[in-house]
């Protein structure tokens, strides 16, 4: 693609500007020359003429000034060190008499190891690279100063700001300049004096046989030269500024620092280097990086730490953090806990273009799960004793969503421990964690429970407080709905990358260590995939209708078995159910319940309405039971969706590969191969004789959906001898 022409009316000029390029003989210096001086500068290049290392001399300040002349150019050429920065700029003074741009560019390498690097290679590359670029600076400053004009470019590198092996003198002289040009462009604001650093990365003398050609071939300094004319220009506003750019590409660098994370409760206390240790992935965590503009911002910031610490509000009890999440995050929430895409009903929490995108209410969990597994809160309500992770269980959760969370976002949340409880066997930490928008509103509530093995008999209370929300028992009949639902070996795995990364749930030899044989699956996966599946069966799948949830972990789960979740409907829009896995009959969720702001009960979910086509699958379901081995022949999962008045008032599964047959939707989280949607007296037609398919299929009477070719080995079980 060929870049527009320019608009001569609009091109950055440098008529009646003098410019002084260092180390202009060749390379990025040269570009910078030519460059200026075809905007109408008045440049004086200067170059020692020496190699890359600094040794020896030729005439390459000449010709780039015989190539700016014959371009009718007005250049001038200059020969000295720039260690000897005054003589340089009183050349620009001799010939041009003002000093408007100064580009400090030169620059050698005496690349060595550490334990190589002599006195002289680490003195030689700080004279020419850092003491050489303040000599002139400060030469050029009373002049830039007297004219209330300057602009002023240090020359930095990637190895300064990163580090490179063999370049121990270079590194520490190239962010030294960094250093330098900040304080630079502080004292030259009020004289109109800006300074920039540039961190180029171009083929040149010094990066010849050292970089890749492939790389080397496109790193064109002419490709940078632009830059550092717009950083030099009357127009440009920016000083301070560190400026990264290579092959035609720029962007700007800057040193962040985190929250932090404070180290004492009080302004009386010590710091201790096992209380640094535990918190130490608070100091380092940068999620919450930010740029400081000056020195003056840090040292408020801390001023502020300790104000905190003299006020006491520093509580070993409380913690803050925020929690920042998007789409990418609540849809790995989501397929976590089972959702997928074989549901159609599921798409509004994987795809964030569905016009029904929302979140998973368990998601929010996640902020004060994460506020208190990266704090100390437990650790600091269990001061009798330590423990780690392998002693560590979760007992208990409640969340309790206020508002409908947006599905992007920022909370800001802080948790608190809300009591401490003695079990004998353990101690039961229960902490609270109220989660808020940017708007200051409350989102979320949650409570968890920790259980701390071998932590107990410490002579606390025995029971939880009446602000920890208890369980509910189940009710003592049938449940009113049940629906099973498989996890998948790799759940766990999956899972974990929405923050909980305790080993315990992947690492076979910590499992081992915590008592079982492979890893278990988080407790709160459990929750999430059961919260859905009440959810969908009793608040029509609206996660808008979710209010509250309560669970107990009694058992764990493994990854790969089949959860079964019984449902009770109960008074003032409570749904309780329990969790058991199917393999082993073992509850695993206990005195469980959701809280819903409506129950939506779906018509497939209560025989409060009777139709007349009941009795026909009636007779297959019987039909079914007394030939196990050829029904499960036709090896199909038919779902039919039974109209009444124009809208669906059953759905009946015939599952043919398990030889079931039952009033619902699929279970299991499957799929049916063939759906199947008829009225109700057609149904009764189809399977009294009186309606042939073909001809119920012709007229729109039966509207069959996936493999339409299974539907005709269904003939045998449709007809009955029924009393309809």
């Amino acid at each position: 693609m060929v870049a527009p022409k320019e608009n001569a009316s609009k091109q950055l000029r440098y008529d009646g500007r003098v410019v002084v390029v260092t180390g202009a003989g060749a390379g990025l210096g040269r570009e910078y020359a030519l460059l200026f001086a075809s905007r109408g500068a008045k440049v004086v290049v200067n170059d020692l003429g020496g190699n890359f290392h600094g040794q020896g001399k030729s005439n390459a300040a000449d010709k780039v000034v015989e190539e700016i002349r014959a371009a009718g150019g007005v250049a001038v050429p200059d020969y000295n060190s720039v260690v000897e920065g005054d003589k340089i700029v009183q050349t620009a003074l001799e010939n041009f008499g003002r000093i408007d741009v100064l580009v400090n560019n030169a620059g050698i390498l005496r690349d060595r190891s550490l334990a190589r690097i002599s006195d002289e290679d680490w003195n030689l590359i700080h004279d020419v690279h850092l003491k050489g670029s303040f000599l002139t600076t400060r030469a050029a400053w009373p002049v830039m100063k007297k004219q209330n004009y300057g602009r002023i470019i240090m020359t930095s590198s990637n190895s300064g700001v990163y580090g490179n092996f063999g370049q121990a003198n270079y590194s520490a002289a190239k962010l030294g300049l960094v250093g330098l040009a900040n304080t630079v462009a502080i004292e030259g604001a009020k004289n109109n004096i800006q300074c920039n650093v540039i961190v180029p990365t171009a083929a040149s003398r010094m990066t010849e046989g050292i970089l890749p050609e492939i790389l080397f071939n496109e790193l064109k300094p002419k490709l940078i030269a632009p830059v550092v004319a717009y950083l030099c220009h009357e127009s440009c506003e920016d000083t301070g500024a560190i400026i990264e750019s290579a092959a035609g590409w720029a962007t700007k660098v800057h040193f962040v620092r985190g929250r932090g994370c404070v180290l004492r409760t009080s302004i009386d206390e010590d710091v201790s280097p096992e209380y640094v240790q535990q918190v130490w992935n608070r100091v380092t965590d940068m999620s919450e990086a930010k740029r400081l503009n000056a020195i003056g911002e840090a040292s408020l910031s801390l001023v502020g730490v300790l104000e905190k610490l003299r006020d006491g509000q520093n509580n070993e009890n409380s913690v803050t953090e925020t929690f920042r999440y998007g789409f990418k995050d609540a849809i790995l929430y989501a397929l976590g806990v089972g959702a997928s895409v074989t549901d159609p009903t599921d798409l509004k929490f994987l795809y964030e273009n569905n016009p029904e995108f929302a979140v998973l209410p368990t998601f929010f969990i996640l902020p004060g799960l994460l506020a208190v597994m990266g704090s100390s809160l437990t650790a600091s309500a269990i001061k009798h004793t330590t423990f780690d992770l392998t002693n560590i269980l979760h007992g208990e959760q409640y969340i309790e969503l206020f508002e409908a969370p947006a599905t992007e976002g920022v909370l800001t949340t802080t948790s608190t421990v809300l009591d401490v409880v003695d079990k004998k066997s353990g101690a039961l930490v229960i902490t609270q964690s109220d989660s808020y928008d940017e708007q200051g509103t409350l989102i979320a509530r949650n409570q968890s429970s920790t259980f701390v093995v071998g932590a107990g008999n410490f002579n606390g209370k025995t029971k939880a407080g009446p602000e920890v929300k208890p369980l509910v028992p189940n009710p003592k009949r049938s449940p009113d709905a049940s629906v099973e639902v498989p996890t998948h070996q790799n759940q766990a795995a999956v899972y974990r990358l929405s923050g909980d990364l305790n080993p315990m749930h992947i690492d076979p030899s910590f499992s081992a260590i915590a008592g079982y044989k492979v890893p278990i699956l988080h407790g709160l996966c459990t929750m999430g995939v059961s919260v859905k599946a009440v959810l969908k069966q009793f608040g029509g799948d609206d996660p808008s209708l979710f209010r509250a949830a309560k669970v107990r972990f009694s058992k764990p789960v493994l990854p790969g078995q089949t959860l079964r979740v019984d449902m009770w409907k109960e008074p003032n829009n409570r749904v309780c159910f329990r969790t058991v896995v199917v393999e082993t009959s073992t509850e695993v969720l206990s005195g469980a319940y959701v809280d819903f702001k409506q129950i939506v009960i779906k018509p497939n979910m209560t025989a409060a309405v009777d139709l007349q086509s009941d009795a026909v699958f009636a007779g297959i379901k019987d039909r079914v039971a007394e030939n196990e081995a050829k029904a499960k022949a036709i090896n199909a999962v038919f779902l039919y969706k039974i109209t009444s008045g124009g809208k669906v008032a059953k759905e009946w599964v015939l599952d043919l590969k398990n030889a079931k047959v039952y009033e619902g939707p699929v279970q299991g989280g499957g799929k049916a191969d063939t759906t199947m949607t008829i009225a109700d007296g057609d149904m009764i037609e189809l399977a009294l004789g009186k309606l042939q398919p073909q001809t119920a299929f012709m007229k729109g009477k039966l509207k069959i959906a996936g493999n339409i070719m299974l539907a005709q080995k269904l003939a045998p079980l449709l007809k009955t001898e029924a009393k309809l």
